[in-house]
Order: C-alpha cells, then structure tokens, then sequence
C-alpha cells in the first residue's frame, strides 16, 4: 500500500476526507496555487476531480510585458495563459493576483543585495517563505479556504502531536531543501497532493488523464527573473556599478590577477579564474565585496566542517537545545550528511558536519533531517563560514 492509500485509509477509518476535514470534498473549500506549470495544474485538476470547491491562484510577480518574452520561467504571461486554460478546462474559478510589489521587496531587492555582499543567495526559499506561503496564503484565508494545495514534491504528514514535514517519495523530485522554512502554522494549512508520487512520469500521466494541455510542457530550469541563469547581468541591471573591477588574490594576498566584478563569482568556482599558468588548479574560497577582491586558493581550502546558520526554523518535536544528531544538507542537490547541530538560542545554531564538504558559502541554506528518516527538522541560513581547526 503506498503511503498516500494508507493515509487515505486512516482518513476514512477517522471519517476524514482526503485532505484531513471531518466533511464531504464538496464543502472543503482549497485554494491552489497555480504556477501554470504541469505540477500545479495536476494539483488542481485532481482535486477538482474528487470534488473538491477549487479555487486557482496564479501570482504576477514581475514585470508581465518582459514575462511574455520570456519562456522556461514560472509567473510568465504564457504561464499565467496556461494555468486559465486548465482552470477553464476543470470548472473551476481562477484569479491572477498582482504580487510584483511584494515580490520585488520581499525577494528580488534581497537577492541583488546578497549577492553583492559575496553570498550566494537562494531567491526561491525567500519566495515561498515571505510570497506563497505568508501573503498567499493569507489570501487562501480570506478566501474562507480550509486549505492551500500547492504542486511542491514534498509530503505532509499526521504525527502523533502534529502535522510533520517529509522529504518527497521520488529523491530525484524531493524539494523539501526549499520548503524548509515552512513554519509549523502554515503547514496545519499546506497540503502537498504530489508527494506520494513516485516519479515526475506519474504527475505528467496524470496529467493526460485530465486532459490537460500542459502535460508535456517542460520543467522551468532558471530563476523566474534571471533569464538563462545569468545573475550577473540582473545584478547589474538592478544595482548599477556593482560589477567594479578588482584583484584575484590568493589566501595569503598576493595578487594573482584581475576580475570584472565579484558578482561573476561564486564560492567553488574553478572555470573562468584567467589565472592560467599554476601550478595546480585554483578554486574561488572567499568573495571580499568591500575590498573588491576574489579569493582563491587549492580545493583543500573549500573544506568545511563547521557552519554557522541563522533564521532557524525548528519543526523537531525534540527542545531546540543541546547536541542534536541529525543529517543536514547545505545544497539542493547534494544528499543529506551526518552532522551535530548546536543551538546556540532560537534562532542561530551550529552545525558540525562529521565529514568535510566543499563550496559552503554565506547565503545558502542548510537544511536539517532526522537520522535515518524522511522528517525535516527544520534548518536555517548559512552565514559566515569558517574551518574546524587542524
């Protein structure tokens, strides 16, 4: 039995419905938050399939004259045209909600600031923390929703206390590193209908099930406002003069070469130095926006084991104290690894990872596991790195 049947069984055994209400589908209002990607839509559909009262919400989150030039991208015109054809399809309500404001304050404004500071920021964690899942899902509310569905592949779960937050059943689709700060009261709220699923294949059959025009359209690859991934470009566009030249420098100072601005360089990076000629091949270590100056040094350098985080949002059932065991992941695409995580007060911790990575930079997150599960614990923003002592 999979897990979302056996759920749905526990449900019926406690006359629940498929989202946990004590009601018929028909009377269990659920706003949907529809990207007009396949995820969404399939989310959408499927509720409304099992008769469920579905409203569809696509947010307008930048400019909607440069979106429409723009494919590949979540928000775009085409996709806000996408999630109104599949609403029209299903019998169901749909909005479009103009959150350009809010998304440029809340999201885009920090994202250049980050990265001029030297971070690497991660824009799509402070999107569904401070956009989806804060001002959107208080529009669910005022909505007189019982819930909001979004297509994130990410599971939701009935704990013996509480709602708990579990990493997606298909690891190659989990995206629970960008839901981490999901805080215990929005999740009482969130359902996630595509967590169960095994594979990406399953959501896009269902999809042909329903009928749906989006069912082979492609996954969005690039952050919705940074067209074919480059930053640099957006940085300067949005802080003009950001991209100052300076030096490259070695760990110990000395100059190596030049650059055209830090905001072209990330913590890790090896190709593109135009330092040639070394000895042994050379990695960026440390970004020194003040000083103008990139600092490199040999893949050894890039090794951390010790992390400080802050913002920490804890979703363990256990106090916030102490030595807790746990497996942590500092990138999305990385596994989770076993470390010890120190609170050091609600909000800031410090991670001990038992086996050194590589490339931790300011500005990502680092997201906690419990051992030998799928339950995330929580996790907290990376802030300045620095190596255990020899």
């Amino acid at each position: 039995m999979t897990q979302l049947a056996h759920d749905r069984a526990i449900a019926r055994d406690n006359g629940l419905n498929s989202l946990g209400f004590a009601k018929p589908p028909a009377q269990t209002r659920v706003v949907v938050a529809m990207s007009g990607g396949v995820d969404s839509s399939v989310v959408a559909a499927k509720l409304k399939s099992e008769g469920y009262d579905v409203i569809g919400v696509t947010l307008q989150l930048y400019d909607h004259g440069a979106a429409l030039a723009k494919k590949g991208a979540c928000c775009a015109g085409q996709d806000i045209h996408d999630a109104r054809r599949v609403a029209e399809r299903m019998g169901f309500p749909h909005y479009v909600l103009d959150y350009e404001n809010k998304f440029r304050e809340s999201v885009i404004d920090e994202f250049a600031d980050a990265y001029l500071a030297g971070a690497t920021p991660v824009p799509c964690i402070r999107c569904n923390e401070r956009v989806k899942f804060r001002d959107l899902l208080e529009t669910a509310r005022d909505l007189d929703a019982d819930c909001m569905a979004t297509g994130h592949y990410i599971q939701r779960k009935a704990g013996p206390d509480r709602a708990e937050l579990h990493m997606a059943a298909d690891p190659a689709r989990d995206q629970s590193y960008f839901l981490f700060s999901t805080t215990q009261e929005q999740l009482d709220f969130l359902r996630f209908p595509l967590g169960h699923l095994a594979s990406k294949a399953a959501t896009r059959a269902l999809a042909s099930e329903y009928g749906l025009s989006v069912a082979d359209k492609p996954d969005s690859q690039d952050i919705c406002f940074v067209p074919n991934g480059d930053y640099a470009s957006v940085i300067e566009k949005l802080r003009p003069g950001a991209a100052d030249p300076g030096e490259i420098v070695d760990t110990d100072g000395n100059a190596l070469g030049r650059h055209d601005g830090v905001i072209h360089y990330t913590v890790g990076q090896r190709r593109g130095l135009g330092i040639g000629g070394l000895s042994e091949p050379l990695y960026v270590v440390r970004l020194d926006p003040e000083m103008r100056r990139v600092v490199v040094g040999p893949k050894s350098a890039l090794a951390t084991s010790i992390v400080p985080v802050t913002e920490v949002n804890w979703l363990g059932d256990q106090p916030f104290e102490g030595e807790i065991p746990c497996l942590v992941r500092i990138r999305s695409t990385r596994p989770p690894r076993p470390a010890i995580l120190r609170p050091v007060d609600r909000t800031r911790a410090e991670v001990e990872l038992l086996d050194a990575e590589e490339g931790v930079s300011p500005g990502q997150a680092c997201v906690f596991y419990e051992t030998g599960g799928t339950r995330v614990l929580g996790g907290g923003w990376i802030t300045l790195r620095r190596r255990r002592a020899a």
